[in-house]
């Protein structure tokens, strides 16, 4: 009796805990104690993880930290996962999931979603995919929060789909359509089943985790990719060799929406900078509003650009102001011809051309006069003529013009934009920069809610062989132009 008694008990037991097994899926489960590493197991340089004051702290050699606890002896497949995370300076760290151990080196399989708020790598590669990146596949290159302070970081993963997000705002959604393109070495960074590991990245990238939760989600259906197979090709090599494929001018115009202008974004893997027009009777006029226009977009997963209006806007505006932007552009297509013509070359109504080549040496002399005294990151709508004179374009943009621009952009190194709406500038002056060292930006200002694909830019990038070392990326707060060169003391004109 008494034996039959033990069995019924050890039924139970087995029962109960199948029972509350089951019962774990589809809630949150913890999978860090808080005190110790218990589940969790290097596969090499075990020194490079340790609990500091309740979190794994990673500094040290390169090397992962797997989960293989109890829960699902730490394989899955759908889940959502998150944890807090704080990064020191100039830190990199990742969560890699649905990968395997291996004894040392980079993991071959899964996806990585990287870390990275700060980190400036020495040597001949920088890195610019930003926490929130999945890793050189569909990489973030806008800053998403900032070291020295805590942050949520958790992400979705259902059958071929992965949502990031980052204090519950997402910054990356990636569908993965069937035989995505990969290198030969990366044929297993693709969805599946299996471990999740924290990367230490190397000695002196500190970063802590802490309320390491995750929850399984049952399976579900394949979703069909927004995209052609032909455009994920093309904008996952682009992510892979860490070029930033950003454009840098899109405006909230022609009815499109923040919200629309971010899911294109996450749709077709352009990272967007959305910026206003500042300038005397424009959206921004002053410090007021334009804190106003900041505070409406400064937790979007954007970067955020000013678009600097005609000449007046130095008056407007103070650099405390101004240096709240990731980055500031301008154009030369408003300014005050030498007959007091205050002109828009956009509109033909406001356009004065006497003479076209002295209207093209005032034109020069102004891009030479803005470019040497504006504090601006980038030159928009390069090279642009009035519609009575666009049809001369490359009769009237000499070679001795060109090289004043060029090296004009050269000596106060402002970017060069590729606009891809206007097809400007042409391919002889974009060799011509980047021969004297211009960097590029890609641009669309777009008049409508249809921003297109960059098809220009992208076709200048391949016939220029441009790396992403040829490309702009915003400057850390303190190194901005208007940080840097300050406002100029009188409009320049």
């Amino acid at each position: 009796m008494k034996n039959y008694s033990a069995i019924i008990g050890l039924i139970f037991l087995y029962l109960l805990s199948i029972s509350c097994s089951k019962s774990k899926d589809g809630e949150w489960i913890d999978l860090f104690n808080g005190t110790d590493l218990t589940g969790w197991e290097a596969n090499e340089n075990p020194e490079s993880f340790k609990v500091v004051d309740g979190a794994i702290y990673c500094d040290g050699p390169r090397a992962h930290l797997f989960y293989k606890g109890d829960y699902k002896n730490g394989v899955f497949k759908n889940f959502e996962f998150k944890t807090m995370v704080k990064t020191l300076p100039s830190s990199n760290s990742g969560v890699v999931f649905h990968t395997q151990e291996q004894p040392y080196g980079p993991l071959l399989r899964g996806y990585e979603v990287q870390i990275d708020n700060s980190y400036e790598r020495e040597g001949d590669f920088q890195e610019l995919k930003k926490t929130g990146s999945i890793y050189g596949v569909r990489n973030v290159y806008f800053p998403t929060h900032n070291d020295n302070e805590w942050f949520e970081l958790s992400f979705k993963v259902v059958e071929n789909h992965v949502e990031v997000f980052v204090n519950n705002r997402k910054v990356n959604d990636y569908v993965q359509p069937d035989d995505p393109w990969r290198i030969k070495n990366d044929k297993m960074k693709v969805f599946s089943r299996g471990l999740l590991a924290l990367q230490c990245h190397d000695e002196g990238s500190k970063v802590y985790f802490k309320d390491i939760k995750i929850k399984v989600l049952p399976d579900g259906e394949k979703l069909t990719p927004p995209t052609s197979k032909e455009w994920d090709t093309k904008i996952t090599q682009l992510h892979h060799a860490n070029f930033p494929v950003i454009d840098f001018h899109v405006h909230l115009k022609g009815g499109l929406t923040i919200e629309q202008a971010i899911e294109n974004s996450m749709k077709l893997g352009i990272n967007y900078g959305i910026a206003p027009n500042c300038g005397l009777h424009f959206p921004v006029t002053n410090d007021e509003s334009l804190f106003a226009y900041m505070d409406t977009v400064k937790a979007q997963p954007i970067f955020r650009g000013m678009q600097a209006e005609g000449r007046e806007w130095v008056t407007l505006f103070s650099p405390e102001a101004i240096a709240k932007f990731d980055y500031v552009f301008t154009d030369a297509m408003t300014w005050t011809d030498r007959d007091g013509h205050r002109m828009r070359l956009w509109i033909p109504e406001e356009v004065f051309v006497k003479n076209e080549q002295d209207f093209m040496e005032q034109l020069v002399g102004k891009i030479e006069n803005i470019l040497s005294k504006e504090p601006v990151d980038i030159h928009v709508n390069p090279t642009y003529l009035p519609e009575v004179l666009a049809a001369k374009y490359d009769e009237l943009w000499t070679d001795e013009r060109i090289d004043r621009f060029v090296n004009v952009l050269a000596k106060n190194k402002v970017a060069l934009e590729i606009n891809s709406r206007l097809k400007l500038p042409s391919e002889k002056i974009l060799k011509k920069a980047k021969e004297a060292g211009v960097k590029f930006t890609f641009g669309t200002n777009n008049t409508t809610s249809d921003l297109g694909t960059l098809d220009y830019s992208l076709e200048m990038m391949k016939k220029l062989g441009l790396t992403y070392k040829d490309m702009f990326m915003p400057k850390p707060n303190g190194s901005k132009p208007v940080q840097t060169k300050g406002l100029p003391d009188q409009i320049t004109g």
